[in-house]
């Protein structure tokens, strides 16, 4: 039986990367996707994944509360934030909510299935170094920075020329 993930954010292009990440293990399937954390709490309650992959900025409740408010039921579960705020104090934040990580935006092509493996296996995940001061390099900040471009550009509506 798969492993079912949630994934909310509320960036159409962020999910749609997230699953071209994911379908990378056939052993894994998103069971849902929800655009906020009002949205998240609902569909953690109903879906009962075993794992969710949620952004912190949305709109209508941030996915720090909606943490807070799902990791209250002791049996919900195990949730890893995915965000592009890449701050020393990240890691004391997410652990307050009851998540169980977070992986940068930035770093999604690097970490995410490394993250999701700990998680399911129920460890935590606060970067590839496991220390809150861990951050990403210049030359992966840019590469993930790229592959987020890409996944905008692929998003847009295809150019045709009268000329063709």
């Amino acid at each position: 039986m798969p492993a079912r993930i949630l994934v909310v954010d509320d960036h159409e292009v962020v999910r749609q990367g997230i699953r071209t990440i994911l379908s990378a293990r056939p052993d894994w399937e998103i069971c849902g996707e929800g655009v906020n954390g009002q949205e998240a709490i609902k569909l953690a309650e109903d879906l009962r994944p075993d794992a969710i992959i949620m952004d912190i900025t949305m709109p209508v409740k941030s996915g720090l509360e909606a943490a807070r408010q799902i990791t209250r039921n002791k049996n919900s579960a195990p949730i890893l934030i995915f965000t592009m705020h890449e701050s020393r104090t990240l890691a004391d934040s997410v652990r307050e909510t009851g998540a169980r990580g977070f992986v940068f935006k930035s770093r999604a092509a690097h970490d995410l299935i490394n993250a999701l493996d700990v998680l399911l296996r129920n460890g935590t995940y606060f970067g590839p170094g496991g220390d809150k001061q861990n951050s990403p390099t210049k030359d992966e900040t840019i590469r993930g920075i790229s592959f987020l471009r890409a996944l905008d550009f692929l998003k847009r509506p295809a150019f045709v020329s009268s000329l063709t």
